[in-house]
């Protein structure tokens, strides 16, 4: 049984996530009673969120946009994470590189109680970060735009500069956005072109919503594609067994890096690029898992060159 706090948020979530829920839709959703559902809209309303209703066994609950701020309490832990999360949102530019997520941490650092805050200014003492990975600048508003687009499967036609520096407009129904360490892909169907297509975000000029929404019925595996997309480029390609399971796989190659899959219970075969013979090998021997190169060869020999070579400078007795 999960507790009243998180069942409301649930419950906000899938008010927000459509027009309208009869309160049999949300009870099934959240596997709870009908009884349990008026009783969370009711405490929903009280924290002042505006939940319409329709009479009747058949009538709908709606969420509709306030337009007052509802009051938010933080305890001290919580408020230290709000901040962290923050301030490394700012620094990465994970949001964006517009200045909403910056001003929002510097509004909540001043709020801060002094302990607190002398926490949140240990950390910066003792944080270092290596030098974040160049990119366009990306609207955290366009990127807000495109997280709704997604969730709501509307249409939108897009403004888009290719990496030749080419605009176009596209139509697209969008699906998901993934996130691989440095850039946003907007994965989404091209509706001219009939085909799923990945967008860098930084490279969307322009999403105006079409107010079409649309039913998808045969998404593909973003992260994957991603991947295959990013993957696809490589003048070389090699094919690895991971003695690990999957999800050790994916930590140490991650989903957009390489495409996997499980090869039993305790190994996973991904296939991954690279630019050269030596550099691809050098990135396998530093990922510290048992492994071996199933094809090409010049990738295998390279590994066991470079392995042996490791080997021989750790002999007993070296310094």
């Amino acid at each position: 049984m999960i507790g009243t706090s998180s069942r409301l948020l649930r419950l906000l979530s899938l008010l927000s996530s459509r027009p309208s829920w009869t309160a049999g839709e949300l009870a099934r959703r959240m596997e709870v009673t009908d009884r349990t559902v008026r009783r969370d809209v009711s405490r929903l309303r009280d924290l002042g969120y505006d939940v319409e209703s329709d009479p009747g066994r058949w009538g709908g609950y709606r969420l509709r946009p306030g337009n007052k701020q509802i009051p938010l309490v933080l305890d001290d832990e919580e408020s230290l994470a709000v901040a962290v999360a923050l301030r490394e949102a700012a620094r990465t530019g994970v949001l964006g590189d517009d200045q909403a997520v910056l001003s929002a941490f510097l509004k909540l650092r001043q709020l801060l109680p002094a302990r607190v805050a002398s926490q949140l200014g240990a950390m910066d003492d003792v944080f270092e970060h290596t030098a974040r990975a160049g990119g366009q600048p990306l609207s955290a508003g366009l990127l807000a735009g495109l997280a709704a687009a997604c969730r709501r499967s509307e249409r939108l036609r897009l403004s888009y500069r290719d990496m030749r520096g080419s605009d176009s407009e596209r139509a697209v129904d969008p699906h998901r956005l993934v996130f691989t360490g440095n850039r946003w892909y907007l994965v989404a169907r091209d509706v001219e072109r009939g085909a799923w297509r990945t967008f860098r975000a930084d490279r969307v000029l322009h999403a105006e919503p079409t107010g079409r929404v649309v039913r998808i019925d045969d998404p593909p595996a973003a992260a994957r594609l991603v991947a295959e997309t990013l993957t696809s480029d490589y003048p070389l390609y090699a094919k690895v067994r991971l003695h690990v399971a999957l999800d050790e796989a994916m930590r140490a190659i991650p989903p957009t890096a390489g495409v996997h899959r499980a090869d039993g219970p305790g190994a996973t075969v991904v296939e991954v690029g690279g630019t050269d013979v030596e550099s691809l090998a050098t990135r396998l021997v530093k990922l510290g898992v048992p492994l071996t190169v199933l094809s090409p060869a010049e990738v295998r020999a390279a590994v066991r060159r470079h392995a042996l070579a490791l080997a021989e400078t750790n002999e007993p007795g070296e310094g």
